[in-house]
């Protein structure tokens, strides 16, 4: 998969579970439904997005937690349609 693709498949799993703002979910939770032979790439995907603002970090006692960034919701949107274009 391309990692637009990945990103957008990354957010709109994130949406469908409802996880803004307050509402967070583990890492590990997010590369849940990939296959196992990609989770490093997913893990390192993640720590990307945050870095372009498109994921919130909540550091836990137990791991980070990430949430959808909703100050970038077109860039959000835009990844999560052509992901839902692109799975049709």
């Amino acid at each position: 998969m391309q990692k637009i693709l990945i990103k957008g498949k990354i957010l709109h799993k994130l949406a469908r579970y409802g996880k803004f703002k307050a509402s967070h979910t583990s890492i590990d939770n997010i590369q849940k439904g990939f296959p196992k032979h990609m989770r490093g790439e997913i893990k390192n995907i993640v720590e990307e997005m945050v870095k372009e603002d498109l994921l919130i970090v909540k550091p836990t006692g137990y791991g980070k937690e990430v949430s959808i960034n909703l100050t970038n919701k077109e860039k959000v949107f835009e990844l999560i349609e052509s992901f839902l274009r692109y799975d049709k």
